[in-house]
């Protein structure tokens, strides 16, 4: 497939109408407050009585919702509903600045709360400590006029863009990961300003028609993020709810923004749903990431190709092999050879002695190479340097008496999708750490950090 379809010219912009009525009259101390609101031409105190009549769902109360909590707060909507499930940990800190060091434990959505309180903010606050589900998410979005979308997996993006839809709300976008971002705004029902033409819906279905390989979308917990990314764009996100509740500037609804915190470069194209100019629906080249979230910017047919010849999708059940067990191996004479297959970044958090480093994915993207490194380790016979995939015969596993080999990730799931590559190439024996580096530190090594 070749290059996106995109404009030749930039797109005329979209005018959407304001989604509130404005609020009643501001006090004296409220035109104080948002003084510097009110003297913006294009927001003025008509649109800050816009932004006091608004009701806003945040989902998610991470390195996203944050700082979007904090400036839509600072920014007087009139209700903010935080919808987080998760409890605090130490890793989330250096992102997610509405949480201490005191807080971790406790829920994200309850400390979030509190933090925003403790500024002295007169938007009301509404917490609910739910996971969102199929079953749930329409009731819990009805009555806003809003959704900020900062969840961190596609199947609650899925059912968030449902729930959306269904109650005619837009939602505000985002995915991250490493120095990376994408952003838009979805909304099936766009409401054009008076006297302007239609506005096109687009919904994440039309980016994303299904989704992503799993094993192209590493958490933030496996790949890293920068954390000051999470505040630019959870201002970015902040910005775009202001611009839809008072109908001013431009939306980025029709438009999919990217971020690249280590240039410092900003680029856009414009989106379109399914049979309507722009990018084409699933055309778009993004980065297929969690909402803290892309690895590299790639066409989705590149990706598909990518899954088709490194053999990606869902792995075979793998043997399990405890943390106690494996220590007590590695202390034996049948010593077995430990893969780690996570990142060259997540070594720092501590190792398996012994274990020799292969990424997943040097695994999924370069056959050849990592059957090579393979081979050097003793992991693969000869015949394991063949260019494809080997059959399922023991052809290029270990000379026979080697050693039993252990894959390790982080948590065990890309463990087990290395396990399923190395016994398709033909190697016997082969077993996933269960729990992984995690396990590892409870059972076995408890100075390591957890990250």
């Amino acid at each position: 497939m070749g290059p996106a379809a995109v404009h030749p010219d930039p797109p005329t912009p979209r005018r959407l109408a304001p989604l509130v009525e404005p609020a009643g009259e501001l006090s004296v101390a409220q035109v104080e407050r948002y003084a510097r609101h009110v003297l913006l031409p294009r927001l003025g105190l008509t649109g800050q009585r816009r932004l006091r009549a608004a009701r806003v769902a945040v989902v998610g109360a991470g390195g996203l919702g944050c700082p979007v909590l904090q400036y839509l707060a600072a920014a007087g909507i009139g209700a903010l509903t935080l919808i987080d499930d998760d409890l605090v940990e130490s890793s989330n800190l250096q992102r997610q600045v509405l949480h201490g060091l005191d807080d971790v434990g406790r829920p994200k959505a309850v400390s979030a709360a509190e933090s925003l309180r403790a500024t002295g903010t007169e938007t009301e606050l509404h917490v609910v400590q739910r996971r969102v589900t199929a079953e749930n998410a329409v009731d819990l979005l009805r009555g806003h006029d809003l959704v900020v979308d900062g969840t961190d997996n596609f199947p609650t993006r899925y059912v968030l863009d449902a729930a959306a839809a269904e109650l005619g709300l837009p939602v505000v976008w985002a995915a991250l990961m490493r120095d990376q971002a994408q952003l838009t705004t979805f909304w099936a029902a766009p409401r054009p300003a008076p006297g302007t033409p239609p506005v096109d819906p687009v919904r994440l279905t039309d980016l994303f028609p299904h989704a992503p390989d799993p094993a192209t979308v590493p958490a933030c917990g496996d790949a890293g993020i920068l954390g000051a990314l999470c505040g630019l764009v959870g201002s970015a996100l902040a910005l775009e709810v202001v611009r839809l509740v008072t109908g001013t500037g431009e939306s980025m609804l029709g438009r999919l923004v990217f971020v690249d915190a280590a240039a410092m470069r900003f680029a856009e194209l414009p989106l379109a749903g399914a049979g309507r100019a722009g990018v084409p629906a699933g055309d778009a080249p993004v980065h297929h990431a969690q909402p803290e979230e892309p690895t590299r910017a790639a066409h989705p047919s590149e990706r598909a190709a990518a899954t088709e010849s490194a053999g990606r999708g869902e792995p075979a059940d793998a043997p399990e092999v405890t943390p106690t067990a494996l220590a007590a191996a590695l202390a034996s004479d049948a010593r077995p050879v430990v893969l780690d297959v996570r990142s060259p970044g997540e070594l720092a958090m501590g190792v398996v002695p012994g274990a020799v480093h292969l990424p997943l994915d040097r695994i999924l993207d370069d056959p050849a190479a990592a059957r090579a490194e393979l081979r050097a380790a003793g992991v693969l016979g000869a015949a394991g340097l063949a260019g494809g995939p080997e059959p399922d015969t023991g052809e290029g596993g270990p000379r026979e008496g080697g050693p039993a080999v252990v894959c390790v990730c982080k948590a065990g799931v890309r463990a087990a999708l290395a396990a399923d590559h190395l016994r398709r190439w033909g190697v016997p024996g082969v077993s996933v750490l269960a729990g992984g580096m995690l396990a590892w530190r409870e059972q076995v090594d408890p100075s390591l950090p957890r990250y």
